[in-house]
């Protein structure tokens, strides 16, 4: 098991069996595809995957990326204390990288303030080719 399911001694079996799956995988997964994987380990409804997923999003262990309606398990431990958050989705392969960048959180947020709004917290995706798709 990854540290940061030992930094969170009160997941549930579900948040853990969900997060391992996310873990080891490449690419990221629905939560149809996580209901499935774990069919064998007793999850029969959506609403198992769904809760347990709310869960690790709320710890910061797990990442929604909405343009794909899919989960990522956070590569970043510190993840809980970025307001903002990158992913570089290839639209060839699948494969998504995430980014941690201050600098970017702080542009999001005076881009914001300059209209009046609050941001309290952001998700940008980047959509492209991975530097592995255009070598090849």
């Amino acid at each position: 098991m990854s540290g940061q399911v030992d930094s969170h001694p009160d997941l549930t079996r579900n948040q853990t069996l969900v997060f391992d799956t996310l873990s080891g995988s490449d690419a990221p997964l629905s939560a149809y595809t996580i209901l499935d994987r774990l069919r064998d380990e007793g999850f029969r409804a959506p609403l198992q995957v769904y809760r347990a997923l709310e869960k690790l999003v709320e710890f910061g262990m797990v990442h929604r990326l909405e343009s794909l309606n899919a989960f990522v398990a956070c590569s970043h431990p510190e993840c809980e204390s970025h307001e903002t958050m990158a992913f570089a989705i290839c639209e060839t392969c699948g494969h998504v990288s995430e980014i941690a960048d201050e600098k970017l959180g702080r542009e999001l947020g005076a881009l914001a303030s300059g209209t009046g709004f609050a941001l309290t917290r952001s998700t940008v995706e980047l959509r492209g080719t991975c530097a592995a798709c255009r070598n090849n």
